[in-house]
């Protein structure tokens, strides 16, 4: 491991701290900063040349600063020779704008990619993307994990498997991670049924599947960012029966009235992970944070070995 160096942006320090505990190595110094005038300063404070980098930056909010610190880092790394420069990214921003749904609109999630590698990625590491097929949008390798069993041990270790739980599906588009987990986990699947009103406003009408009285309902998703849709899933849920109900999903994002609707939601825990730091003013007191250091920590030293990645899952 001598030839390897991890950086940290100012995103979630927190988390490569964690993943550079895991491999037994201290966080690569490095100084990140801001000139007078709002523009981005950055100083390699070791020696890089001929090494293996990796940089660890979710971008999460604030999304436009996080990111543009990541490539001026990116760019930093490739100037001062770094042998390989792998952008660790445990949340993907933009990824939402993955496709164009009507006119005159960007495909925000290509544009993001095309910066990353231009500024010098030679590869990416991320977690649970939004849509699978942003990996087809860069032009250079990308490495996908996901925090599934880093959840499924969670409640499995709490005995909430088999006949006891139902894996609830909060839309359409989450059925097919319902069923990995269930496939996991055990117990029936149910979906809710999602209905758009408007640009802004859904609403759920029907559980499809189940049963999911008496039981308890586990509903996963790969972000819980303003928690509307999750929160109306888990009434519905709660009005058909449920004895217990836990959310969980990847990234907390957690941004505008997410706290006040999962405080007020009917559920009786909300499990994230660290991909995101959760400040402790957001942090509730159902909430329970998992870290996923481990399997990021696992998949950079399988990378800088030259390992596979998806022997990782079958592993575990």
């Amino acid at each position: 491991m001598r030839e390897l160096k991890i950086f940290s942006g100012r995103a979630n320090p927190e988390l490569a701290t964690k993943i550079c505990r895991h491999l037994h190595l201290e966080p690569a110094a490095i100084s990140l900063g801001k000139f007078p005038d709002g523009e981005n300063y950055c100083k390699l404070d070791e020696d890089v040349r001929g090494r293996d980098v990796f940089l660890v930056q979710p971008t999460c909010p604030p999304v436009n600063d996080n990111l543009f610190e990541l490539l001026v880092m990116i760019d930093c790394c490739k100037r001062a020779s770094a042998e390989r420069v792998t952008a660790v990214i445990p949340y993907y921003g933009y990824a939402r704008q993955d496709r164009k749904d009507e006119g005159r609109v960007p495909i925000t999630a290509k544009m993001v990619s095309n910066l990353i590698v231009r500024a010098g990625a030679d590869r990416v590491l991320t977690m649970d993307l939004h849509a699978a097929q942003i990996q087809g949008f860069f032009d250079v390798p990308v490495d996908h994990l996901y925090a599934a069993p880093v959840l499924n041990e969670y409640f499995s270790n709490r005995g909430l498997i088999d006949d006891k739980i139902v894996v609830v599906s909060p839309d359409e588009g989450s059925i097919k991670r319902a069923l990995g987990h269930g496939k996991r986990l055990g117990g029936r699947l149910a979906i809710v049924d999602k209905r758009r009103t408007s640009a802004t406003e859904v609403r759920q009408s029907t559980i499809i599947g189940g049963p999911v009285e008496g039981k308890v309902a586990l509903m996963f998703d790969d972000m819980i960012s303003t928690a509307g849709s999750i929160c109306g899933a888990a009434k519905l849920v709660h009005e058909a029966g449920a004895a217990e109900i836990h959310i969980a999903c990847t990234h907390g994002v957690l941004c505008g009235p997410a706290i006040d609707r999962l405080r007020d939601a009917p559920v009786d825990s909300i499990v994230v992970t660290d991909t995101i730091p959760v400040p402790g003013d957001k942090m509730l007191p159902k909430m329970v944070q998992l870290s996923v250091a481990p399997l990021l920590a696992e998949a950079i030293k399988r990378i800088h070995h030259d390992q596979s990645i998806s022997e990782l899952f079958r592993e575990r």
